[in-house]
């Protein structure tokens, strides 16, 4: 017997659709951002045990609109993961947080889209531990990221 459950790998078709959505996804996130320097992090609590997390830095410009990634190997592996998140066959529970300076907000996957989290439990995960020497971020609530779904697809399982 195995030490973790196995993964399952999703079909094609399921994956191809996530990462439509994904792409749908980082457009309306990067929209609800807004200009300036902002950090994502994505937190994935799998169904192996296993957590994975990833991260990545981007610059966004409104005038023109530009977006730029600091390390194209960060925001490839970030996107990724939001894939297999969004899919949701292999994921207990994933969290989407960006930062911007001294502030924060967050989402929570569900049903293949990304959800607002409620700010005041974002609150507790980004308070600095004590003695340690860390930005205090407000949080805000979280945009609501707007979601057409595609009529061919199936409802995610997530």
């Amino acid at each position: 017997m195995p030490a973790r459950p196995e993964l399952i790998r999703p079909d094609d078709a399921a994956i191809a659709a996530a990462m439509s959505r994904t792409l749908t996804v980082l457009a309306a996130l990067v929209q609800a951002l807004g200009h300036g320097e902002h950090t994502i992090n994505l937190v994935v609590d799998r169904t192996d045990d296993t957590f994975l997390r990833g991260q990545a830095d981007l610059s966004v410009g409104t005038a023109p609109i530009r977006l730029a990634v600091l390390d194209e190997d960060d925001f490839d592996a970030l996107r990724t993961l939001l894939v297999f998140a969004l899919e949701g066959s292999t994921v207990r529970h994933a969290v989407l947080v960006a930062t911007t300076a001294a502030r924060a907000c967050g989402w929570t996957v569900r049903k293949g889209w990304l959800h607002p989290m409620d700010p005041a439990e974002l609150q507790q995960a980004v308070i600095p531990c004590p003695d340690v020497s860390a930005v205090f971020r407000e949080v805000y609530d979280a945009p609501v990221l707007p979601h057409i779904p595609d009529p061919d697809e199936e409802i995610p399982r997530g």
